[in-house]
């Protein structure tokens, strides 16, 4: 896969989770078996928030030839992702979401592989 590729698919993700976060967060809380209150519904705000400004990054970094910038992107997306992998299976064998939470955890897994392919190989192209 190219980076071009895996950075508009990273736009859509984070663009689709960042509305739905910012704009109906206790509907998204709900489809995960999360209870939500006025508090859970303000964070999900933000965080849809931090996710539309990664959105943009990535969508705006698709065509960059500058490969300073392409490789400081791509890493800081791979450590995100990974850690969000991390902090998502925790959750999940906690018994904070229902089933749909296994949807988190493979989405940042894919995106937390595919930016890993980028991190470790000599080129971004």
């Amino acid at each position: 896969m190219k980076l071009k590729i895996l950075l508009v698919i990273n736009a859509i993700v984070t663009v689709v989770f960042g509305v739905a976060f910012i704009c109906v967060p206790s509907q998204v809380y709900t489809q995960y078996g999360i209870e939500s209150n006025l508090h859970l519904n303000y964070v999900g705000q933000l965080f849809g928030a931090a996710l539309l400004a990664i959105a943009v990054l990535s969508w705006l970094v698709r065509n960059t030839t500058d490969s300073v910038a392409r490789r400081a992107v791509v890493v800081a997306f791979f450590v995100g992702d990974t850690v969000g992998f991390v902090v998502s299976v925790i959750a999940q064998f906690r018994g904070a979401m229902n089933a749909l939470g296994w949807s988190t955890v493979v989405i940042y897994l894919l995106l937390a592989l595919g930016f890993a392919s980028f991190t470790f190989k000599k080129s971004t192209q």
